[in-house]
This record gives C-alpha cells, structure tokens and sequence, in this order.
C-alpha cells in the first residue's frame, strides 16, 4: 500500500485546514487508516483514526476541532482541522494498517507540514 498526503500548508491561529491522503496498491487489504503528527523534537502521536466500518478515535487533544472521514469507493481519507492552535503545528502523516498474506503492516505517507502562527 501506498499512501500520499496533500493539503497541508500555513495558517493562522483560529484557521482551518483539509487533508486529504490517497491510498494505492492493495488497498482491498487495508482495515484502519488514520492521521499521526510529530511535532520537533516529540515524539510520533496518534491524532485519529478511522476503521473501514466508520468508527473513529480522537486524541483529546483535537476532539471537537478536528474530523477524520473516509471515502473508501476512493480510497482516500480526510483531516478536517478547524480552530487550529500553535501547538498543532506538526508534520502529518498518514497511516494505514491492514493484513496481507496473513502478515499485518503499517504503511506511511511521506508527510505534510502543518504551520499555525499564532
């Protein structure tokens, strides 16, 4: 599977912003995918994830401000990130996780820089 990231960029505090990660190669394989950020000199963080049925997890952190959807006739996913903050400030990464040949992976996009000035 491979995966790649668009939609990042800078913005204001308060602002918004709209990921968009499109999956390719196996995608019949993938179960969950899902947004991680880092941010310098901390570690990777899961920010949400969403399964193929729909259900989704949110870091506390971004609940109420950030929605993760998922267009699976696509195979694509979405961040939808509002009343964005400083800290939010990351590069984002998009992930997928599924089961081929009986071997689970985690797959990765190459990242996106999200910038929030405050």
């Amino acid at each position: 599977v491979q995966l790649v990231e668009s939609g990042g960029g800078l913005v204001q505090a308060g602002g918004s912003l709209r990921l968009s990660c499109t999956a390719s190669g196996t995608v019949s394989s993938i179960s969950a995918m899902g947004w991680y950020r880092q941010a310098p000199g901390k570690q990777r963080e899961l920010v949400a994830d969403i399964s193929r049925h729909g259900s989704t997890n949110y870091a506390d952190s971004v609940k109420g401000r950030f929605t993760i959807s998922r267009d699976n006739a696509k195979n694509m996913v979405y961040l939808q990130m509002n009343s964005l903050k400083p800290e939010d400030t990351a590069v984002y990464y998009c992930n997928a996780k599924g089961v081929v040949t009986f071997r689970q992976y985690d797959a990765w996009g190459q990242g996106t820089q999200v910038t929030v000035s405050s």
